[in-house]
């Protein structure tokens, strides 16, 4: 077991495991810790905890100090020079004629490096466009392509549901969905309804995924035919999310809905609808 505590380097950002070493760390605690970029500025997200080694990545940075006031006045410092490093690369893009674009920019905390987030169809050559860089902040340079789904957890913004979008707000890392998950869903598969403001599969297709296969897994399939208490029937229809089939009853012309205990309670066999 290792003693560790929980910092964020950026809202919704990714949770490293730091060791805290004989700091009194709180959860929202600022901490000034040594990454592999260097010395960076980070909140603390949880408290001091015991994690096993299969959770951490080995050999664990140490937190070098718990953040003061002129720290936190250094990052905005950081942010503010940040800007108008934004306005200078912007203008140097276009002298350039690069087709890429600029997303943001970030100074390190010990500003050893400055690191550009842009987007574009395909490879850039951007090795003038570094030198300039290069020349105007005297420092290290760093040009990071990211996609678009990154863009818009940089950028933020408000999703179809009207609430900010998940990615900006509390996501951690991006996970696979696919548009198996909306067709399980019963979404519409339209790309306009699906999809969110970075035009990919929207993320929260990914919430309920879960609940909807166990609950496939044990319903049978639209087409099926079943037996069910009122006799035998072919199954027209399902309420997913309440395990409710609708079965349209062979002989009676009517359509019943039944829970999935009384189909089970009931004796229901589910065999292959016929070609």
């Amino acid at each position: 077991m290792y003693n560790v505590v929980g910092i964020r380097f950026k809202k919704a950002g990714k949770i490293y495991y730091f060791d805290p070493g004989e700091h009194p760390i709180r959860k929202n605690d600022y901490v000034i810790v040594e990454t592999a970029r260097g010395i960076e500025y980070g909140k603390a997200v949880t408290d001091n905890k015991q994690v096993n080694e299969n959770d951490v990545v080995l050999p664990l940075k140490k937190v070098v100090r718990i953040a003061d006031q002129k720290d936190q006045l250094n990052v905005e410092e950081n942010k503010q020079a940040a800007t108008e490093a934004y306005e200078i690369c912007c203008e140097k893009i276009i002298e350039h004629q690069l087709d890429m674009k600029l997303v943001d920019v970030e100074y390190t905390f010990d500003r050893n490096k400055i690191i550009f987030y842009f987007t574009a169809e395909g490879r850039i050559d951007f090795r003038d466009l570094v030198k300039d860089l290069a020349a105007v902040f005297r420092t290290r340079i760093e040009l990071r392509q990211i996609g678009v789904r990154d863009e818009a957890k940089m950028l933020g913004g408000i999703g179809p549901c009207g609430r900010m979008l998940c990615c900006s707000t509390f996501l951690g890392d991006f996970e696979p969905v696919s548009i198996k998950m909306a067709k399980d869903q019963n979404l519409s598969l339209n790309p306009t309804k699906i999809s969110g403001l970075c035009g990919r599969l929207m993320c929260c297709l990914k919430y309920e995924n879960d609940e909807y296969e166990a609950a496939k897994a044990e319903l049978p399939d639209v087409g099926d035919r079943i037996k069910t208490p009122n006799g035998p029937g072919k199954v027209v229809g399902l309420n997913i999310l309440e395990r409710i089939i609708q079965v349209d009853l062979v002989g009676q012309e009517r359509m019943l809905e039944f829970t999935l205990e009384e189909i089970k309670n009931g004796s229901a066999t589910s065999v292959s609808a016929p070609e």
